[in-house]
């Protein structure tokens, strides 16, 4: 009798006789007999008792086929052949057609799926050929098929389902003090701790970049300037040894002076222990500021993932207070200011400032200068992006300015927008931490779908009810990915499972990591709620009250519910505003097909991005902040907020300012600010003029405008698939009344 199944993927299940049933019965339908319920059950029971206890999928199959052959109905075996087989030749066809296009390196949705990644490379082709041939064998032999239904019918997207097969988590906030004081081994090669500067900044890039291979998603330092601070001191005193060597003299008085700031000032009218202590100042001044230009610099040209795409990474800094935390956060600012090769706009790491009171945002706050600073290089590239650490969300109980450790309870940002920082499971904190994967709702389609029903109340209860649904449907989909990624081996993630995920450092390497990856999130992501609100009620949110309380119902309801699953499931389940890329214009695309063109909803090429005003939208950036702001605390698994400024920022830093005090007002926790940066793709040079046809440099016409697509930068826009292509044409300016 059998028991168990080996499915293709190798997990072994339970036997289910209904699904041997199942697919009897859809043969039998199509035959012109039609349903034979008493065959369908003696030949479900004859292969139960004659199959062994443990048997493949395949087996099984065979089996049925074998059965179908010898009944009373052979012409339904026949059907139930020609399926499996033409289920394979489809599978081959769509291959096909898909890996043409890959090699014709065309630009389309499939090519141009993550703006990140250099798909015309031959490692960008071989990580497509992979992806591509991955995902039908997702389909077929991972997904429950209440969720290959929700995928088929446009409901629902996996993200990074390609990844799906390699139990592989999405990002991490990495602890890099663990590295930067005990080093690491990982793969074949091991590196020693960090003892200067230049050393702790190398191993921060080498810490993400192996890591990056690792797991599908971005990576992240938590708290750059706390974790680097120790290596100025340390590289201070280098340089004071070597005056002593230069000298003859004792200067370890000096080794423990007090420092104010660590400031490049002229020696001129310095004497003595004075004039030593400023010039060993200097040389570590110019050594942390070259130390964060290699950094930087490294960051945009270390590739990973065979070769064609840079590491994703963010980096949060702000409220280290101490000179040496003062000294690094100074000189990466310098560094992102001055720009990179011929002085363009660095892609990577992502910035983020941490804005916090008493530390880092009030004009009496200790580093209100470096906060300042920080708002004029926004102005001029983009970055850094802010998190408010003061939102009602953002904070924790454990926080203490008198800690030297206080970033352990600091929320941190990385990416185009996840945040992880509350856990059932262990501390409430950022650092070692990440997302083990997310997938999004279209509520778009199901607002469509209520639009025939005229009774405004019956509409919305029809929506809430199909809502509700496919919530469940989500959250036991994410549920199933994580049993999975469960059964992975510590030895299959060799740096992230050595100590940089929380809690793997008590495992060993035939240890699954089923003990400590609760301590990260499943995220349940949404798209279009402008377009769902116009679906349902005429108007979008940043329109209309009456459609901004209704907006404000949904993803409430959505919180909600994923707290409810939180509590049935023992997992840390969230609500991602999602940052759609690729999947802007595919739910819109499948959505149109069915249904058409509905004027408001689907008559662009894109589906506006999560909880946002939509682009198009004229309105004050006040506003903006107004409507957008309440969506925050809902969103806790990653939001942002962001402000279209005009023309050249870079002489209007207080305009930057303001939206950090519109972010403060309204409680919101993550925010940016885009405006114009042109691009020339010939010799690297920038300005920031409303249009520029011609480099004045070089004079050459090959120019480009730099742009946000979702929370992050991307070089060129020929990246760019058609969707969000569509979406940066169509934005307009926030005014500031």
């Amino acid at each position: 009798m059998i028991q168990t199944v080996v499915k293709r993927d190798g997990r072994i299940v339970g036997f289910n006789e209904q699904k041997i049933a199942a697919a009897i019965r859809k043969a039998m339908l199509t035959t012109e007999d039609g349903e034979d319920s008493e065959l369908i059950s003696s030949i479900t029971d004859r292969i139960s008792v004659k199959g062994k206890s443990q048997m493949t999928v395949e087996q099984i199959q065979d089996m049925v086929e074998d059965e179908l052959m010898h009944s009373s109905r052979p012409e339904v075996a026949k059907v139930y052949i020609k399926y499996r087989g033409a289920r394979t030749v489809a599978r081959k066809a769509k291959t096909r057609d898909i890996f043409l296009e890959i090699i014709n390196i065309k630009n389309n949705d499939v090519t141009r799926e993550n703006a990140n990644m250099n798909a015309d490379t031959p490692a960008g082709m071989m990580m497509k050929f992979a992806s591509e041939s991955t995902k039908p064998f997702v389909d077929d032999y991972l997904l429950s098929d209440e969720a290959k239904e929700a995928v088929k019918n446009n409901y629902l997207h996996i993200h990074d389902k390609d990844y799906y097969p390699t139990k592989s988590l999405t990002c991490v906030q990495h602890p890099l003090d663990k590295i930067l004081k005990y080093g690491f081994q990982a793969g074949h090669g091991e590196s020693r701790p960090a003892k200067r500067i230049e050393t702790a900044s190398i191993l921060g890039c080498i810490s993400m970049e192996t890591v990056q291979n690792e797991m599908h998603g971005g990576q992240a330092i938590p708290a750059f300037d706390y974790y680097l601070a120790p290596f100025v001191r340390k590289s201070y005193i280098e340089e004071v040894k070597t005056l002593e060597r230069l000298m003859g003299k004792d200067y370890s008085a000096l080794y423990d002076a007090e420092i104010d700031d660590y400031l490049d000032t002229p020696l001129e009218g310095l004497e003595g222990d004075e004039r030593i202590r400023q010039h060993a100042i200097n040389k570590t001044v110019e050594r942390v500021h070259q130390a964060m230009e290699a950094f930087i610099h490294n960051m945009n040209t270390i590739h990973s993932r065979g070769g064609n795409q840079v590491v994703f990474s963010s980096i949060n800094y702000g409220t280290d207070t101490s000179a040496e935390g003062r000294c690094v956060i100074r000189e990466i600012l310098k560094s992102t200011y001055e720009g990179v090769g011929n002085g363009e706009t660095a892609i990577f790491p992502i910035q983020i400032w941490k804005k916090k009171r008493g530390l880092s945002y009030l004009p009496t706050d200790r580093n209100y200068d470096l906060y300042k600073y920080a708002c004029q290089v926004t102005a001029r590239r983009f970055f850094p992006n802010y998190v408010n650490l003061d939102t009602t969300y953002n904070q924790n109980d454990n926080w203490r300015e008198d800690d030297p450790e206080r970033y352990m309870w600091e929320v941190a940002t990385m990416g185009c927008r996840t945040r992880v920082f509350e856990n059932r499971f262990g501390p409430k904190t950022s650092i070692g931490r990440g997302n083990l994967s997310f997938s999004t709702i279209n509520i778009v389609r199901l607002a469509i779908e209520c639009m025939d029903i005229k009774d405004r109340e019956e509409r919305i209860a029809a929506f809430f009810a199909k809502l509700d649904n496919l919530l469940e449907v989500t959250a036991r989909q994410l549920h199933d990915r994580m049993e999975f990624q469960k059964t992975a081996y510590v030895k299959q993630f060799p740096l992230l499972m050595s100590g940089l995920w929380i809690g793997s450092e008590k495992l060993g390497p035939d240890d699954t990591i089923a003990s400590v990856i609760n301590q990260g999130t499943l995220g349940i992501g949404f798209i279009g709620l402008a377009e769902c609100l116009i679906a349902l009620t005429g108007k979008h949110h940043g329109e209309s009250e009456e459609s901004q309380a209704l907006g404000l119902k949904i993803v409430t309801y959505m919180r909600d519910r994923v707290n409810e699953f939180s509590e049935h499931y023992q997992h840390n389940y969230s609500v991602l505003a999602t940052p759609a890329e690729g999947l802007s214009g595919r739910f819109t695309k499948y959505d149109r097909k069915k249904f058409g063109i509905i004027p408001g909803v689907t008559d662009k090429d894109y589906y506006t991005n999560s909880n946002h005003v939509p682009v198009y939208y004229k309105c004050s950036a006040l506003h903006k902040a107004q409507v957008e702001g309440p969506y925050h605390d809902l969103t806790r698994g990653g939001h942002i907020f962001y402000v279209e400024i005009d023309g050249d920022a870079t002489h209007n830093p207080e305009c930057v300012m303001n939206i950090v005090d519109m972010m403060d007002k309204y409680n919101i926790g993550y925010g940016s600010v885009n405006h114009t940066r042109n691009r020339c793709l010939d010799c690297g040079y920038e300005n920031g003029d409303g249009e520029m046809n011609v480099c004045p440099k070089c004079g050459s016409s090959n120019i480009d405008r730099l742009q946000r697509i979702t929370g992050y930068l991307v070089g060129t826009t020929d990246r760019w698939n058609k969707a969000k292509l569509a979406e940066l044409n169509d934005r307009v300016i926030h005014t500031n009344s």
